[in-house]
């Protein structure tokens, strides 16, 4: 036997370091090579380690909320299997399947679900092992928790509830993407002067196309929501206003400007606002944005979005739907130069033609660095985008 020290692999994407989330193990366990180990998080996502070796764990190398860095000692195990570099996980999903073993046993670590599940189940006293999993190889989705906890929630009747006292707070450790987008939009507000803009949208004609297509059997597949149109008239609009298409690289003082759109569509999620892009989304058809834009938001909202469909956007845009408000202020998705605000769509009388109507009324809240986009282009970015949006002929005129 001897000791083998499992030293944090590279992530991905130049990672130099890692936050634990949590441990699924302890010192003393008994694990399988290929059994998950621990939550960890990047800027991008939480990845779950598989253990390099089957052995005894003699060792932790640091506390949830710790960061350890890259080639870091990270876990210690007592195996019979001489220490080599283990393999990193493969990237290409925040869950990071790994090799674990199709079916649950004793061990609560080596059920297939997802972070997200995990701290559920954790937080309502669930053990997973109980729990059968309806995914992929006996995962345990979202769904199948819920239908454990639904027993748990029939016999708590309101007459059978004795009151008690209520703590006066609760403390919530920031941990994991949560932390990282703290500190992404403390820097990005610090660092960069914003500059929003307001405008009102009469989306009369454009939600008229909008539910005629959802009506056409052509397109059954596929069901338009205002995002797609949106994307594809702000990239027309950065044909003419390049400047907003772009990053500021500090470190070399340079702007990088981009000939394609690559569009961050900020999506929440349970752990938090995530940013999946649609690459040269200036090339896609609407059906096909409309496809994209679907896959990824879903992809992030089970965190399932591979790392690279996380990174790289040129400009973001953002939109609350029906929760959106009438105007906000959005913060600039760093190193980006603008970010493009989608408010809530409502009926609203407006002067239309010399006369009072009732118009399908959308603003476009939008925000922008203003060290290098001035306040006369970001308003005609964002009135080239009114224009398109009133008039959806045009977005699709070469």
């Amino acid at each position: 036997m001897s000791r083998y020290a499992f030293q944090l692999p590279d992530l991905g994407e130049g990672t130099v370091s890692a936050e634990i989330v949590s441990w699924l193990v302890k010192p003393g366990d008994r694990v399988n090579e290929g059994q998950p180990i621990a939550e960890m998080s990047t800027e991008k996502a939480v990845v779950e380690l598989p253990s390099p070796v089957t052995g005894q764990v003699i060792s932790l190398g640091g506390s949830p909320g710790d960061a350890i860095a890259v080639g870091a000692e990270l876990i210690a195990f007592e195996s019979g299997a001489a220490s080599s570099p283990a393999p990193a996980p493969a990237p290409a999903s925040a869950t990071a399947e790994a090799a674990t073993p199709a079916a649950a046993n004793s061990d609560a670590s080596r059920v297939r679900a997802s972070p997200a599940t995990r701290r559920r189940a954790r937080e309502a006293g669930i053990d997973l092992t109980t729990v059968s999993g309806s995914g992929p190889r006996g995962r345990i989705q979202p769904g199948d928790l819920n239908q454990a906890l639904a027993p748990k929630l029939e016999t708590r009747s309101p007459a059978s509830i004795e009151p008690t006292a209520i703590s006066a707070t609760e403390e919530i450790k920031v941990l994991g993407v949560r932390r990282v987008i703290a500190q992404r939009m403390s820097a990005a507000k610090r660092s960069i002067p914003h500059f929003s803009y307001v405008e009102e949208v009469d989306v009369t004609e454009l939600e008229s196309l909008r539910q005629h297509l959802n009506r056409d059997s052509r397109f059954e597949q596929t069901k338009f929501t205002l995002l797609p149109f949106i994307v594809r008239a702000v990239a027309r609009a950065l044909e003419r206003f390049p400047q907003c298409n772009a990053h500021y690289d500090e470190a070399r003082d340079t702007i990088v400007r981009y000939r394609a759109m690559h569009a961050g569509i900020a999506t929440q999620t349970k752990d938090g606002l995530k940013v999946p892009v649609v690459r040269n989304a200036q090339s896609l058809s609407l059906p096909q944005l409309a496809a994209e834009i679907r896959r990824l938001s879903e992809s992030a909202r089970s965190n399932r979005a591979k790392r690279e469909e996380l990174s790289g956007s040129t400009i973001t845009i953002t939109s609350l739907g029906k929760l959106g408000g009438i105007a906000s202020t959005p913060v600039i998705n760093a190193p980006e130069m603008a970010i493009i605000g989608v408010n809530r769509m409502s009926e609203r009388p407006v002067i239309y033609r010399g006369a009072i109507a009732v118009r399908q009324i959308m603003n476009l809240s939008s925000s922008f660095d203003h060290r290098f986009v001035d306040g006369f282009d970001a308003a005609g970015m964002i009135q080239l985008v009114k224009e398109l949006l009133e008039h959806p002929a045009t977005i699709f005129i070469a």
